[in-house]
């Protein structure tokens, strides 16, 4: 199967290439000179088919989107939708985390809680009616400072009780298993083999 990432987010193009392992050939959306749809969505579900209707509709080929963020309780949600940029600036991970860290100086560890969400949507066609959309959510809470070095993002800011360290120091693996994107990824691959996970 050929398919292309509705996205030029080299992190998730790893993750998720990884995660499809072989017989799935997965390109980013930059590779056919496509541009980020505008995301103008009030839903990650919405977003998520969004960019991969667009991205569809440019390749000719079935298309596979993704779109994930971090949402905090003590912000009401937030980043929420707005992961990406958070700090301003698209993309740019050290100013987001800077940026989450300082709205949430003063609340302590029992109020850092917060979920990575992630939407994939697949459609088989720019036009498909009927889209694979699995959701999968990873709770954990944010860390004072961040620690590891591994993932992308917000992993070193992010705490999994459940492994008992952030995300950033998970091996890649276990986070590609465990983690939001792997949790959805699992559900459209039990969709695709027609049956429900």
């Amino acid at each position: 199967m050929r398919l292309v990432l509705a996205s030029g987010n080299a992190g998730k193009l790893a993750e998720l290439r990884a995660l499809l392992g072989p017989g799935v050939e997965v390109h980013a959306q930059s590779e056919f000179g496509i541009a980020d749809a505008e995301e103008t969505g009030l839903s990650f579900v919405e977003n998520a088919l969004i960019k991969a209707r667009h991205a569809a509709r440019a390749s000719g080929l079935p298309a596979l989107a993704d779109d994930s963020g971090l949402c905090v309780d003590a912000l009401g949600g937030a980043p929420g939708l707005h992961s990406a940029r958070y700090a301003g600036r698209h993309g740019d991970d050290a100013a987001n985390r800077e940026a989450l860290l300082r709205a949430l100086a003063g609340v302590p560890d029992a109020a850092r809680g917060a979920r990575f969400v992630c939407v994939l949507a697949l459609l088989r066609h720019a036009d498909d009616p009927l889209p694979l959309i699995a959701q999968g959510i990873w709770e954990g809470r944010i860390l004072q400072a961040p620690r590891g070095g591994g993932g992308f993002g917000y992993d070193p800011l992010f705490f999994s009780p459940a492994h008992g360290c952030s995300a950033a120091e998970l091996p890649a693996a276990v986070k590609h298993r465990d983690s939001h994107r792997g949790i959805a990824l699992a559900r459209l691959r039990a969709q695709l083999a027609g049956t429900v996970a």
